[in-house]
């Protein structure tokens, strides 16, 4: 084991959005900042995302019925107004706007779903524009550009939300590495694997070849990969929210007849997952995506399951004509997501040892913000927004009852199966509901009397056992910091 004996001010473990765009605003600060990170990134949701710049399109009722929600919501929204300075400022040889590649956004209400998810959605996105004094268009879904949906799968109604838009996930990635260089950053090509700490502080990190840097501050921004680095600290590992991966596939795709939108065409967010989306890449090249799958462990390799659903979808929902075309490149991406749902923002109980990650679907959309609010709490300024809601050592989140989480998995459980186009008797989901509101309600009661899991967590949790573990490790965790 060597040690790199230059002292740097903060340490910033990933280089995804999140962790470049904080190196970066610190690194414009004149702190010595070096971000770690394999350059091809594996299993990063940054390199794998269609990265629409949304606040309004990923609104959900749940979202709304919690003051965590609102705020999630607020600091999107004020994220979204740092975004054209964000990216001008990023090259001096461009003012950022050849990184966007879509003008707006299509929020597109189809048969496919269930009223509850995504009719009660798409009334949530349109109310909240209105609230939020938002421009916003309701429009004629035969006249959006482009879109070609099946009979079965056809849109109902649409809206077009003009101040929406997309840019190129890895050309903005490259271009925050250009910068965070330009600014004075150092880029190291390794993970981190340890924590190098004593007498209650952080003293560096170990690099996977065995090297260790010298900082007082580091911060895990990898994403749900920062859990590996996280349970080298065990005593803080256990105080804090596991990170999981929300693991999602997408695919780019080289359109049939060389064409494509020119706005972000989707859903609202629908089951366990955001919303079915195609995003414009450039001409004749779409991004189609998302799933969204809770693992224990991130993944590097897609399931073909995924891939199939996931076609399939904007084959027959968006443009038939996509069965057709050809596959450019399979992606996989792993959303940080908290056993809360919520993020970890701020430092632990181990001085010098910071968070900034359990973003799940966010991430990318508050990179601006973030980095900035981050970079004020490591200079020891006050913060512009309250992060100290989601400081990373906490007891669980609860934003939602256990009744109002056991009924939102049933019906997104229901509407995995219509989103499948599944066929079955017409009586059968009124049984079939019965009997999973009656299986998770026992699961919920079983985890612990007062903690309650996600919806998707609740769910998964039947699934892998290691799920289950870790959430009842960490709420009998919280009980006895409780009690101590």
């Amino acid at each position: 084991m060597s040690e790199d004996n230059r002292l740097h001010d903060v340490v910033v473990v990933g280089n995804g959005s999140l962790g470049l765009s904080l190196g970066l605003t610190l690194a414009r600060r004149d702190l010595r900042v070096a971000v770690l990170g394999r350059p091809h990134r594996p299993g990063a949701a940054s390199s794998a995302a269609g990265a629409m710049l949304g606040t309004f399109g990923e609104i959900t009722t749940t979202l709304l019925k919690s003051d965590y929600g609102r705020t999630k919501l607020d600091w999107a929204y004020q994220a979204s107004k740092l975004w054209p300075e964000w990216l001008a400022g990023l090259s001096p040889d461009s003012d950022g706007t050849d990184l966007l590649t879509a003008d707006g956004t299509v929020v597109m209400l189809n048969t496919v779903g269930v009223p509850d998810i995504d009719t009660q959605n798409f009334k949530a996105i349109r109310n909240t524009l209105i609230e939020y004094g938002e421009k916003f268009e309701d429009i004629d879904p035969e006249d959006v550009e482009w879109l070609d949906a099946e009979p079965t799968a056809r849109p109902l109604q649409a809206m077009f939300l003009p101040n929406e838009h997309a840019v190129n996930a890895h050309g903005l990635l490259a271009r925050l590495e250009e910068a965070f260089l330009a600014a004075g950053g150092t880029l190291i090509a390794e993970q981190a694997v340890r924590v190098d700490h004593a007498d209650g502080r952080v003293r560096g990190v170990q690099l996977e070849s065995g090297t260790v840097l010298a900082t007082g501050q580091l911060v895990l921004a990898a994403g749900a990969a920062s859990q590996t680095v996280l349970d080298t600290v065990p005593d803080q590992a256990a105080r804090i929210p596991r990170l999981i991966s929300g693991y999602g596939v997408s695919a780019l795709v080289d359109t049939e007849d060389g064409t494509a939108p020119r706005s972000v065409i989707r859903t609202p967010n629908r089951a366990f997952a955001c919303g079915l989306h195609v995003v414009p890449r450039g001409a004749g090249q779409v991004y189609v995506g998302a799933t969204n799958i809770i693992s224990p462990e991130p993944r590097e390799t897609p399931l073909i399951s995924d891939v199939l659903f996931l076609l399939n979808c904007g084959n027959r929902q968006v443009r038939r004509s996509l069965g057709e075309s050809g596959i450019r490149a399979i992606q996989v991406g792993n959303r940080p997501v908290a056993l809360d749902g919520m993020p970890l923002l701020g430092e632990t109980e181990l001085t010098g040892l910071w968070m900034m990650t359990g973003t799940y679907r966010d991430g990318l959309t508050l990179s601006p913000l973030l980095a900035r609010e981050m970079t004020a709490l490591l200079l020891g300024e006050e913060p512009g927004i309250e992060l100290d809601l989601f400081r990373p050592v906490r007891s669980p989140i609860q934003p939602l009852s256990r009744e109002e989480v056991v009924e939102a998995t049933v019906t997104h459980m229901l509407a995995t199966g219509y989103e499948s186009n599944w066929i079955v008797p017409v009586e059968w989901p009124f049984t079939i509901e019965h009997y999973l509101r009656v299986a998770y309600t026992r699961i919920a009661d079983e985890f612990d009397p007062a903690f309650t899991p996600p919806p998707e967590l609740l769910a998964s949790s039947r699934i892998h056992p290691s799920i289950a573990q870790a959430l009842r490790e960490y709420y009998a965790t919280s009980h006895a910091a409780a009690t101590s």
